[in-house]
């Protein structure tokens, strides 16, 4: 079995300060629009796709490159009291398909407008499918350019994988990944949640990362769902 260490020639790019981004073709288009920040047309843009595909890790991105004024909050936080000291700057509001005040986001959207601030949403579903309530709300979404983020393929999930084991200082052969990677939830928060269990139990266990300790760590990780 061979213990050489993985690389992949998938495009890296500079995160300002937090870990390499990889760019793939489920996140290119997405990529692409923030990249144009602040020239979104109506100064606003709305992220989507399923969970664990990057959304929030792209928001990090883009809030480093806006600079220290920007703001990231979740839809849940998001509080008509509190949308004033949020004109005027760079705004993420997250998970937006899981519930939100109605309100808020709208005053927080027009106040954008008024003050030439940006708004950058994220949610499962693109905003025309989310369970709006308020006409005015709901025509505003509408209005925001769209892109979406696929899952990541096996490329993508393999650099992704090699990056957080070598982050770890972990050396594994290619048949380990391989067999993780046929085997895992399609999500960037599996690859993280995985690597962490190997690195643990094969710390514990002061055992090299084989395909039987991985076949172990996942086990072990579904029993605890």
């Amino acid at each position: 079995m061979s213990e050489r260490q993985l690389t992949l020639d998938l495009g890296h790019r500079p995160a300002f300060g937090l870990d390499d981004f990889l760019v793939a073709p489920s996140n290119s288009a997405a990529v692409a629009w923030l990249d144009r920040w602040p020239d979104w047309p109506g100064g606003g843009l709305a992220v989507h796709g399923p969970a664990g595909c990057g959304k929030s890790h792209c928001v990090q991105v883009w809030r480093a490159n806006a600079g220290t004024g920007a703001a990231v909050i979740t839809a849940a936080e998001l509080t008509l009291e509190g949308v004033p000291e949020l004109a005027g700057r760079p705004v993420a509001v997250e998970d937006c398909d899981g519930g939100f005040e109605e309100r808020a986001l709208l005053h927080l959207y027009n106040l954008q407008r008024e003050t030439g601030g940006h708004l950058l949403v994220t949610g499962r579903q693109a905003p025309a499918r989310w369970q709006v309530a308020l006409a005015d709300l709901a025509s505003r979404l509408k209005t925001l350019p769209s892109v979406a983020m696929g899952a990541p393929d096996d490329a993508l999930l393999q650099a992704v994988m090699v990056k957080l084991l070598a982050d770890r200082q972990l050396r594994v052969g290619q048949d380990v990944v391989q067999f993780l990677l046929a085997r895992m939830r399609r999500s960037f928060d599996a690859a993280a949640e995985i690597v962490a269990a190997l690195d643990q139990v094969s710390l514990a266990a002061k055992r090299k990362i084989t395909v039987p300790l991985a076949a172990q760590v996942l086990i072990e990780l579904r029993e605890k769902r």
